[in-house]
């Protein structure tokens, strides 16, 4: 989540108008995440979440984000659907940007989460690819391995200002991982970003997973090994913590036994998943406009991640 459009009080009564969810009483920028701008809306009505969809979501995807969310709300799951207004409508226009009103889900993200909020996390995201299962609509992923060259290329030779040599390293590791990639497995709808900022938990409970913009359809245990890396090191990419990496995994097997293919596949595929962490927040690190409400996230924290499934993978996930 972030802050790039300012809306007005004016212009949020106006939408909010629309919607049998109040009248304004507050409104806040959530400056947390990147992707697009973000407010914490109180109506005498209840609490929401304002999200107006910035350049990197495009406004075609919505209805399949869409369509997900109402597919796994109607499963159960603790997901936060758009909010529809009176004449049905979940998709809206505020400051000539696509905008949904979203359901509010309690909780709070974990910055250091314990073994037992881990294993919840790898146990809800189980449940979700099981819940998944029949979800029909494709999206191929716009940030997936065929997107990874032309992301390096974009970067270009401006990555060395990030870390000297960083352009060379991310080539070489970049050719390795496309040499080895698991093209043979099955695919299946998948979040595709499920770090701590995005499950809400209440003690060790979860009770929301939220921002599933990046969702799309690709190798399911490419879902399970973004998720590891975002849980099991610390925010600079240099501590791997084995329990809660551990823990992570046994919540996934206890709800959703990933078969023997998969499993034999995450090692390259938490290397792929460090690299596209890496390159993504390489681009924003170049180029986030200096006025925007957001937060930079490190690229060489997940470089540092590469480094260490390159090294381990293979007998971190036997």
């Amino acid at each position: 989540m972030a802050v790039y459009t300012q809306v007005s009080a004016e212009a949020l009564s106006d939408f909010l108008a629309k919607f049998d969810a109040g009248a304004l009483v507050s409104a806040k920028g959530i400056a947390e995440g990147v992707e697009n701008s973000n407010y914490l809306v109180d109506t005498t009505g209840g609490r929401f979440i304002l999200t107006l969809y910035e350049k990197r979501v495009a406004a075609d995807d919505l209805p399949y984000f869409m369509a997900l969310l109402d597919h796994l709300a109607a499963k159960g799951l603790p997901v936060p659907p758009a909010i529809k207004d009176r004449a049905g409508h979940e998709i809206h226009e505020l400051e000539g940007r696509p905008a949904c009103l979203i359901k509010f889900l309690p909780g709070v993200s974990v910055t250091t989460p314990t073994p037992a909020q881990a294993r919840a996390a790898g146990e809800a995201l189980s449940q979700m690819h099981w819940a998944l299962e029949d979800f029909l609509l494709d999206r191929p992923n716009s940030m997936g391995v065929d997107t990874w060259q032309a992301q390096l290329d974009r970067c270009g030779r401006d990555l060395d200002t990030i870390a000297p040599g960083l352009f060379d390293r991310v080539s070489r590791a970049l050719e390795r991982i496309i040499a080895q990639w698991p093209r043979h497995l099955p695919p299946s709808a998948i979040h595709a970003d499920l770090f701590p900022d995005n499950v809400l938990m209440l003690g060790d409970e979860v009770t929301g997973l939220i921002d599933f913009y990046f969702a799309c359809t690709d190798v399911r245990a490419f879902d399970l090994a973004v998720t590891h890396g975002a849980w099991a090191f610390d925010a600079s990419g240099h501590h791997y913590d084995a329990a809660i990496g551990n823990a992570l995994l046994q919540g996934y097997q206890r709800a959703n036994v990933l078969p023997s293919d998969e499993r034999a596949a995450l090692p390259i595929l938490a290397e792929g998943a460090a690299l596209r962490f890496l390159l993504s927040r390489a681009w924003d690190w170049l180029n986030t406009p200096a006025n925007a409400m957001v937060t930079r996230k490190d690229p060489l924290a997940y470089l540092r991640r590469l480094d260490f499934y390159a090294a381990n993978g293979d007998a971190l996930f036997a």
